[in-house]
Formats: structure tokens, sequence, C-alpha cells
């Protein structure tokens, strides 16, 4: 055994200095040998051979044993002649035993090759003793500067084992692999290293770059350099980002590589003085079908790491007891495994879990019995960041609903990385279509009048993957081309020349609709019959409108801007809300009604109001119509009686500010504008508009005459028939009412009597509807 804190060792005829193998000798040196002990302790931590002064001449360098193992001599009086005074590290690495006959001879490291110095030196340590093991964390560079001042000059070969003590404690030090160069050439990086041959073998000089590695069977824990990258490179070496295949996310895909893989490029030394820990984890979270899940792909093929295991959320539950658990520490067992026994030298490993949210919910939010939910949760959280940290994991997480995933696992040191894959804008959009389309144009099967900016424009507020089905129902109706008439499996003898043109994109954007964005359906249902201007007032509205739109499109202080339309039944406050919206262009248009709330209990109308807003906020610029609000509210005349908590919701969300950045605009309807008062939320409007009926026979007038419904003199007919029953100009009848008697009198045979009859009635009845 080794002791600790050894004093130099005498040598013969030198100084109490530690020796410099001289220069080796002319004179043949060599012959039969004995292997024995080194006479002491203090002999091993030198790493030379110690021989007889009587059997080598004094300025012996190295020595060569059995033609494979070269070493630096020490001439020390001690040793009995014939003999070899060596440690047993030494005869481990050379499987010597005692007593063995060996064969020496002299060594010349120039005559084999001109590369006999050490250009650089890869070493693994451990501790000589496990259990004299310290908590202490060796800086690298430091061991560097103290191995070249005491091994300087020594010859160094891949496998060789020696012992050296640093601080007091004995460390054993394996050579990994060697890279030699020849000093005599100005250029020596220009060199074809040699690596770790085992007959390679190099001089140890002052200028030689150490590197230290942790022992996989030991606990020692080795300062990394600051100078030096990791030993695995995090990017792949043949990566290429343009064969990622990702599209639209460029913005995204940058902001994740300086968030998550920056940190893990710089040498792991310089990470350490910054003092901070690797991102281990990222959340990827928005709309179905934006490349959540194809991203998390791509990044586990950019990695130089090992195969990403990808998991889906609700694969981790089990139905027995504690499995689920069991399940989540299987996933890291192997990093574990690899980062104990290489700690920062470890590969990375990718967890990928996809429908994060299925086993992350918040604790406590489910009523199940068993709390296999919580259990997991807690167990993920251990494993990310407890006790026992791993800094050789990434987990990527995807989820459609961030909301519902628990906070703790969202903090720094767990998935930190937020990163909201939305919808791709223009740019977006023209490369996820380049991408789709590739092969189609390089195998000339896309007709020439297809433009793909055209379709980047005419796809607003499609997803990747909604445009991946535009791209498969363009080629549908190519293909329904070429089938034979009258069968559904013959195909046309023609079908070499098909390609898919510009009209049968066309055709697919009629089928194929985004999920997501402007509700175009619903708001064209409001305004079938157009905007009808009888009055001045309409005029005056669609400007008001336009001039809110404006306003919020363009100041930076009025993000928010809330509108409410309030008038009479029919008045046409809907189709105005409408076209107001629809001339915005903006990316996000929604029409919240009670049409599609009907059979909603008041939880269901609070969720579905509130995805709404949430949706909106992650457009840039919104629209949202809140139509028929009274009817939103339950509110009723008897009672009377209204939802509370839709109350309260729509208070808030008409208030709520817009992320940063994004904007949005808030068109109301009512009929009860009192009602609205009464409950306060009158206020909450930051303008207020109102809508009026047809109030005389010239505005009537100029309405029939835009519907072009009845010829001139049938027009002056009626408007005479009706002054005569009203007697007067005055009738005060919703528009939407007017275009129902018109068309209801078309059915007749007496078009304009029928007309007369039925507005007669509406503007004694008051016009109440």
């Amino acid at each position: 055994m080794f002791r600790n804190n050894p004093s130099p060792p005498r040598f013969a005829r030198t100084s109490e200095k530690r020796p410099v193998p001289p220069a080796p000798s002319n004179r043949q040196v060599g012959g039969a040998f004995k292997v024995a002990k080194a006479p002491s302790a203090e002999f091993a931590l030198t790493n030379c051979i110690l021989v007889a002064p009587q059997d080598f001449p004094q300025n012996t360098g190295y020595i060569i044993v059995d033609d494979a193992f070269v070493f630096s001599a020490a001439l020390v009086n001690t040793v009995i002649p014939g003999t070899l005074g060596t440690s047993g590290v030494q005869r481990e690495w050379a499987r010597w035993s005692l007593n063995q006959m060996v064969t020496v001879a002299g060594y010349d490291p120039f005559r084999s090759s001109p590369q006999a110095y050490l250009g650089s030196l890869d070493i693994e340590l451990e501790f000589l003793q496990p259990n004299k093991g310290t908590t202490e964390i060796y800086d690298g560079e430091k061991i560097s500067a103290f191995f070249k001042k005491m091994y300087k000059n020594q010859i160094f070969a891949p496998g060789q084992k020696m012992v050296m003590d640093f601080r007091s404690i004995n460390l054993k030090a394996t050579i990994r692999s060697v890279q030699c160069v020849d000093l005599n050439l100005l250029e020596p990086q220009n060199q074809a290293p040699v690596q770790s041959d085992p007959f390679v073998r190099g001089i140890l000089t002052p200028e030689t770059d150490i590197t230290f590695y942790k022992s996989a069977t030991s606990d020692i824990r080795i300062k990394p350099s600051s100078k030096k990258p990791a030993a695995n490179a995090i990017i792949a070496p043949n990566f290429k980002f343009e064969d990622m295949g990702i599209g639209g996310l460029d913005t995204e895909f940058s902001a994740i590589f300086r968030r998550a893989f920056a940190s893990r490029i710089f040498p792991p030394g310089l990470v350490d003085k910054l003092g901070i820990q690797h991102v281990k984890g990222i959340l990827l979270f928005g709309p179905p079908g934006t490349g959540k899940t194809l991203m998390a792909r791509q990044i586990g093929k950019m990695l130089n790491a090992r195969e990403p295991k990808v998991v889906n959320g609700p694969e981790i539950l089990n139905k027995f007891v504690g499995q689920s658990e069991e399940n989540v520490r299987k996933l890291f067992a192997d990093a574990e495994k690899e980062y104990k026994e290489k700690g920062e030298e470890s590969g990375l490993h990718i967890i990928i879990f996809d429908e994060l949210d299925a086993i992350c919910k918040q604790r406590g939010s489910t009523n199940s019995g068993t709390g296999v939910g919580d259990s997991v949760v807690n167990q993920l959280l251990a494993k990310m960041d407890g006790v026992d940290q791993l800094n050789n994991i990434l987990l990527i997480g995807m989820t459609n609903r961030k909301d519902l995933i628990d906070e703790a696992l969202l903090r720094p040191g767990r998935l930190e990385v937020h990163m909201e894959i939305s919808l791709p804008d223009e740019f977006g959009r023209r490369q996820i279509l380049k991408i789709h389309t590739l092969k189609m144009r390089d195998n000339g099967i896309m007709e020439n009048d297809v433009n793909l900016e055209e379709l980047a424009s005419l796809t607003k507020n499609f997803s990747g993957a909604e445009i991946g089905g535009l791209v498969k129902s363009a080629t549908s109706f190519a293909f329904n081309r070429h089938v034979k008439v009258g069968t559904l499996a013959g195909v046309s003898d023609d079908i070499e020349n098909m390609k898919v043109s510009r009209e049968d994109f066309m055709n697919a954007l009629q089928e194929v609709r985004p999920a997501f964005g402007v509700s175009e359906e619903e708001l064209e249902m409001c305004i079938q019959s157009g905007i009808l201007k009888f009055s001045p007032h309409i005029d005056h509205i669609l400007k008001e409108g336009h001039l809110f739109m404006e306003q919020v499109r363009t100041s930076a202080k009025t993000p928010l801007v809330s509108v409410l339309l309030h008038g009479p039944p029919c008045a046409g406050k809907t189709a105005l809300a409408a076209t107001i919206a629809m001339s915005s262009e903006f990316p996000f248009i929604k029409l919240l009604s009670p049409d599609s709330m009907v059979g909603f209990n008041e939880a269901s109308k609070v969720a579905y109001i509130s995805k709404v807003f949430m949706d909106s906020y992650k457009s840039p610029m919104s629209v949202i119509v809140v139509d028929n609000i009274e009817r939103l509210l339950d509110w009723v005349p008897i009672g009377p009686r209204f939802s509370n908590s839709v109350l309260q919701t729509l208070m808030v969300l008409l208030r709520k500010q817009p992320p940063k950045g994004n904007r949005l605009l808030i068109i109301a309807t009512t009929t009860e504008r009192s009602v609205l008062a009464q409950m306060d939320l009158l206020l909450s409007f930051d303008y207020k508009i109102g809508v009026p009926n047809i109030m005389n026979t010239q505005e009537l007038s100029n309405l029939l005459k835009g519907l072009q419904a009845f010829s001139d003199t049938d027009r002056h007919h009626i408007l005479g028939e009706l002054e005569s029953v009203t007697l007067g100009d005055r009738i005060n009848v919703g528009v939407k009412r007017v275009l129902n008697f018109v068309e209801a009198a078309r059915q007749d045979t007496d078009i304009p009597g029928r007309f007369v009859e039925m507005m007669a009635d509406a503007v004694a009845e008051g016009s109440v509807n």
C-alpha cells in the first residue's frame, strides 16, 4: 500500500531531487531480468522502473520490456542486481507476476517515428482505494499542471496504468488514448494524429494537452476544463438544418436551441464557472397540427444522443398499484446508470412525452380514489430535479392544454423552456408547402400554373397538418380526372400524364377548412343578403367600425377595444358586426353566438367562452363577435333571471388586456341595452353605437331599390299604399323583417299587395320583432 504524502526517494549517484531520465545511451543495455517489488512505496509513485546501478549505465533513459512496455529507468542502490523494481499497478498493466523473467533493452523513442512527443493525452482517474474517496471536486486543470511537473519527459502509451499522489490521496490513472506529434514541424496541427494504438507512445512535455476523465467504476468527481469542449459533441457532425423538414418554425427552433442546447456546446468547465445547470426540459404547446411532435422528433435526430424514448402519456398509466410510478422510473434508468459511471462524459438521453397533460394534471384536480395521477406527477418531479440530480437528460413534453399541467412541473429546473408552436405565418406556410410539394416538383407532376406564394396567401390560419391535408386533397382531385367513367377501380390510359394543377388546389381549398382562425361560414350566414345602405346611419356605423378596427391595428396604447351595437330586434346588428369583422381581415375572427351553445350548462358556457378568448390571445390581431349577449346571459324578462357566472366571465374578459404584442377587437350586439346597464355590463364597453330600424317610407324605398325586388311602378305603388294605411311616412320596422316580407310576398300571385299587407300589420304591431 502507498503512503500518503511520501518524501522524495533517494537515487544512487544523484541528488535528493526527483531525477529526470537522461538521454538514451549508445551502449547496449539489457538482458534477462527478474520482476521484483519496488523497495518502497515512495519509489512506486515515480512511475519509473527501478534498476540497479551495476546493471545499467548512469545515462540510461528509457527501457523497453518484452519488446512491448516502455518505461523511464531510475537507478537505485537498494535494487538487487538482476531484478526490476516495479509497482503493483505497473505489474497489472504489463501482466507480470513477481519473480517472472522478462527481457529488457534500451529504447530510443526517435528510432521508429519522428512523432515522439505527446500532443494530447486522455487519462481516466479513480481512487486507488474506493473507501478512501472524498467528496472533493478535483480541478482537472490543476491535476494536469501537477502531472506535467511530476512526470515530465516520461513516456506514456494507451492502456498504461500508474499511481500518483495528489493532495495526500493516492489516485490511480489509466491512459485512455494518446496523440503524438513531431515538435520539429512548424505546424503540428496539420500532422496526422496517432491515437490509441497500444504500440504508439510519446514523451510528455509541458505543452502536452491533458484531459482527465472519471473512471466508470469510481465516484471521483472531476471539475471539467473551461477551455475544452464536452467529450460528447451535442450536435450530430453530419447534421444540416435543411434536412429537418420543418417549415415555419425557424424562430421557435432558434429560441429552443438558444435556451436548451447552447450551454451544452460550450466546455463543461466554463458552464461550471458560470454556476448554471443545463436545461433539462422543454414544453412544446399550441393548437393541434402545428408541428409539435414533428419538432420533437427532429430535435432527437439533430442531437448526437441516444435514440430518443418516445412515450404517449396514457401509456405510463397502469391499473396495478405502483406500476405507473415504476414505468416513470424505467424511463430514467439508463440515464441514471450512465451518469453514475461517466459523470459529465455521459451522453444525452432524450425522453419525448406526447400528450403530457394526460398524466401530469394539476395534483388534486382529479377525483380518482387511487391517486395514481398525483403519484405519477410526484415521481416525475423527483426524477427531473430531485435529490439525485441528473445532468444528462432532456425531457421534451408536448400538449395542446398547457393550462392542465401541474405548475410544479413547469418551473425552472424541470420543464422550464415553454415554447408555443402557433399557426405559421405566410412565410412559414410557403415553407411548408415547399416541403409537401417537393417530390411533385422534382418529378414534374405539378403544373406550372401552381403558384406556391398564392397558395400561401390563401391558406391563412392553416396549420402545418392542414396544409398537408390540402396537398393530399388536391392530389385526390388530380386522381379523379384519370378514373374511367362508370367504374371505381379502373384507371384511364393517360395516367402517365397526370399532373396536379392550380384548379385542383382551388377545389381543395373549398374542401379543407382550417379549424383555427376565421369563422367564415358562420359570419357569411349572418350577412346572406349583404349590407343594404338604406340610411346614412348605416354608412356612419360602418365608418365607425372601420375606425375602431384601425385603432386596434395601429394604436400602441389601446390593444383592446370593445364596441356594443344596440338596437331593436331585427335591426341588422349581427350583420353589421359580421361585416366589420370580416373587413378587418385579421387572422383570428370568431363568432360567439347562443346558437353554438344550445344545451350547454352554466359551466360549459363559461369554459367555451373562455376558450374562445384564450385562443384569440394566441393571434397577433383578433376580432370576437359576441352576438345577442343577453341570450348568452340566459336573461329572461320574467323573474328576472340571468347566469351570474357567465356575466362575471364576460365582465372580466371584456376588460382583460391581451398579451403583449397581441391586439383584440370585441364587437357585441344586444336588444336590451337597459338590462345590460342594470347588470353593470354596459360599463365594460368602450363604445356604444345605436342601430335603428327602417323609420320612414324613404328608407324603405332605398331598401327595396337596393334589393331590386320590385319594379319602379310597383315600388311607388307600395309606398303610396303604406302611407295611406299608416297615415304618414313613419313605419319603424326592422330591416330583417322587411327582407322576410319580401321573400314571403314573392310566393303570392299579388306580390305588391301581399307585401303591403304584411308591412301594414308590422307597423300596426309597433314593429316589436
